[in-house]
């Protein structure tokens, strides 16, 4: 079968730099073993700019489609997808602000939210285009959304592949799990048609024979042992009566008006059924740590931050206790107030009033460890950005826009660039933060695609 790929909500290009193994910006010119022959990358909240897209076409070019019209920086809602070109593989990193980390999970809104109904996009493509392959990314948190509802829009989603003859996986992986650079847990689905060669070998005779246990005891095979993420993803050993069994309603508007269900981080989908059952990482090769990726050289001084917005008193306080009087505001604009712990009054709406606790995080990141996960409001004052001790003056500093690409297993000044109408633009420094922040960690993709390579070579 040969490997042509449609990449959705593309971004900077994370799943072509991890199926094609680009290390280096110089290997975007090489010829890629996966053929990226349509993409789409349009980001609503910029007005002026489009920087993603326009870093991905200077790396990659650009894509028509089969108008010969060029709408890979349309609106994907507005994209007619009859026309774009033929494909195997579809991939994405579908966007998933409504799900995200950065905020709590009680106010999620889901596929509800602004930024969730475009899943509808995915779906239209997977009606109009049938390709045998898709292979998804979101947060971990969508196997739980929405809050008042758990599970509604990841059934949504299954249900939506199910009506088009898929099966489907999922797996919720943290790369650090595996030896990389980053805690990052995102939510991975891999799906496939039911009449692919890799479907009939995966199920074999097992779905057949209409014995229930003989499919308990497949399905438990394809998650721990040789389904697609167990082989490129090694799990230990569960005990299969742990394994949870839910059916899905039929319909759409049945299914998001009543189904809840709570999945676990492993999964399949097989003909309308859930099957799920929660599975611990194994691993024991090298890892790779945040002091791994980190500039051994000099660092640009706008980087390290002044003394004082390090400390409001000294380095050994962890806490302040505001309950009965608030710090002067020049003391709270500080990276030590800022990630410390916190006693604040506050008021709720109904006037009741109350004492706010917020535990303190470390303020240096060690090296020693991968680097917590990063967000897109990376660079800012904010407690989850990421301040480090530069490793050759040992000052104290933010992360280059370098060390947040190799954060994600990017190429080095992946980010740099951009292609702007036939001009070479550098990207801002706050958007290649952000850029990142956004992205997954391709070094995942990059094992993926071992698996997905085998795949298709016995299609």
């Amino acid at each position: 079968m040969k490997k042509t790929v449609c990449e959705l909500f593309a971004g900077v290009g994370g799943f072509r730099c991890g199926l094609n193994s680009i290390k280096s910006i110089e290997d975007t010119k090489k010829i890629e073993k996966w053929d990226t022959v349509w993409f789409n990358q349009w980001e609503p909240a910029e007005k002026k700019t489009q920087y993603a897209h326009d870093c991905y076409v200077y790396h990659f070019g650009t894509s028509l489609d089969n108008n010969g019209e060029d709408t890979t920086n349309y609106n994907i809602e507005e994209v007619n997808k009859e026309v774009i070109p033929d494909f195997n593989l579809l991939v994405g990193g579908f966007p998933c602000q409504d799900y995200s980390v950065a905020s709590s999970l009680s106010t999620s809104k889901g596929l509800d939210g602004k930024k969730g109904i475009l899943w509808w996009s995915i779906r239209e493509v997977l009606e109009a285009k049938q390709p045998p392959f898709v292979l998804l990314e979101n947060v971990d948190r969508l196997i739980k959304s929405p809050a008042k509802q758990r599970g509604r829009d990841f059934g949504v989603m299954l249900a939506c592949f199910r009506d088009e003859g898929y099966t489907v996986e999922w797996r919720v992986i943290n790369a650090a799990d595996y030896g990389y650079q980053q805690r990052r847990r995102r939510t991975f689905i891999f799906a496939y048609k039911n009449d692919t060669k890799y479907a009939e070998r995966m199920m074999d005779t097992a779905f057949y024979d209409k014995d229930i246990s003989k499919q308990r005891t497949r399905i438990i095979e394809t998650i721990l042992k040789d389904g697609f993420f167990a082989e490129t993803f090694p799990v230990d050993y569960v005990d299969e009566k742990k394994l949870k069994i839910e059916k899905l309603p039929k319909g759409l508007g049945d299914l998001s008006d009543n189904f809840s269900f709570l999945f676990e981080n492993s999964g399949v989908m097989k003909n309308g059924v859930i099957y799920t059952i929660k599975t611990t990482p194994v691993y024991d090769g090298k890892r790779i740590t945040l002091g791994d990726i980190m500039e051994t050289g000099n660092v640009d001084k706008s980087y390290f931050i002044p003394e004082e917005k390090l400390y409001y008193t000294n380095p050994d306080i962890k806490h302040s206790d505001e309950s009965l009087e608030r710090l002067p505001k020049e003391k709270r604009q500080t990276w030590q107030y800022l990630k410390g712990a916190k006693k604040l009054p506050r008021k709720a709406a109904t006037g009741h009033e109350y004492i706010f606790s917020e535990g303190a995080i470390p303020m240096i990141d060690v090296k020693d460890k991968p680097a917590r996960t990063m967000l897109t409001s990376e660079g800012g004052f904010s407690r989850t950005t990421h301040i480090v001790k530069d490793k050759q003056t040992g000052n104290i500093r933010l992360l280059t826009a370098t060390e947040t690409e190799r954060i994600q297993g990017f190429p080095t000044n992946h980010t740099k660039n951009c292609l702007v109408n036939g001009e070479v633009v550098e990207m801002p420094l706050r958007k290649r933060r952000f850029m990142m922040g956004n992205a997954l960690v391709v070094n995942l993709i990059e094992d993926m695609e071992k698996t997905l390579s085998g795949i298709f070579d016995r299609e």
